[in-house]
């Protein structure tokens, strides 16, 4: 009897260990792009070669993403059940036992363009600023909003108020609102995302996007934050997880410089508290 070749042996392992990288990129790209359907379709796909917990997570992730709250959770369960200190996994299934007991099984899809683009991301002193939101709407309502989500700033008086997959998830933290809001009445604009949310703390990054001349000189975030939570389901963070775009942290993936992306992103978001603190207080010239 004539014993298989060592080549005939390994060939169809690096064949399928080929293949599964290839549809692991292909699953990010979809949910890079916020195309939920084909993500959850691509990784099925790398399920029927075999476990995976990383194609657990973003599978359970994407179900998220289309309103399956439930079948998410089986997903996230299977892929702590495969990898027992995948905290992706555990972090989410713990949120998703809520959102089900306010939600039910099924909720409404997020909403197209929901996700936030990368360079949002992306830390740049001065530029950029983190902040915590208070006055946080019911666990249903946050029910579609994850890590790497847009976020709207909508200024209201005093406040500084926070949307994402339209609706509303509570104001900026009056500290960081204050300065936003003179900055903005001046002209400034500001592009968001969401980093973190948990059961009773919703964070997200602030990033100036234009500057107007009657605000020369005046920098929107005087103190460099912390940058330790984000998550959105970008390249990096997203292959484990999301995020985590995180499809995520997390996009971890986005639109598109996905290489800058890691960077900044840590491997495990949520921990440490991101909320910007200014350090001194703000001049005259500053205000």
């Amino acid at each position: 009897m004539t014993l298989p070749s060592l080549t005939d042996t390994t060939a169809p392992a690096i064949n399928a260990t080929r293949l599964k990288r290839q549809l692991a990129e292909q699953a990010i790209a979809a949910a890079t792009n916020a195309d939920w359907q084909s993500a959850a379709d691509v990784n099925r796909r790398i399920l029927e070669l075999g476990p995976d917990s990383e194609a657990e997570n973003r599978l359970a992730k994407a179900l998220w993403e289309l309103g399956e709250l439930g079948a998410a959770r089986e997903h996230y369960q299977a892929a702590l059940a495969l990898d027992p200190t995948n905290r992706i996994a555990e972090r989410n299934i713990n949120r998703l036992r809520m959102l089900l007991a306010e939600a039910g099984e099924r909720t409404v899809p997020a909403q197209q363009g929901s996700r936030a683009p990368v360079s949002i991301f992306v830390e740049e002193t001065g530029k950029t600023g983190f902040a915590g939101l208070y006055d946080l709407p019911k666990a249903k309502q946050l029910a579609q909003v994850n890590p790497g989500d847009a976020v709207e700033l909508v200024p209201e008086g005093p406040r500084l108020l926070a949307r994402s997959n339209g609706v509303f998830i509570g104001a900026v933290d009056p500290r960081v609102a204050a300065r936003l809001l003179k900055l903005i009445a001046d002209g400034n604009r500001y592009a968001a995302g969401v980093t973190s949310l948990g059961d009773r703390d919703v964070r997200i990054i602030i990033r100036e996007i234009y500057q107007d001349r009657r605000n020369y000189g005046k920098v929107s975030f005087p103190t460099a934050a912390k940058v330790s939570d984000l998550r959105p389901y970008t390249k990096g963070t997203l292959i484990r997880e999301e995020i985590d775009l995180e499809e995520e942290t997390e996009f971890e993936e986005e639109d598109e410089g996905v290489e800058d992306i890691a960077r900044v992103l840590p491997t495990d978001a949520g921990d440490d508290d991101a909320t910007f603190e200014a350090d001194e207080p703000e001049t005259d010239e500053e205000s």
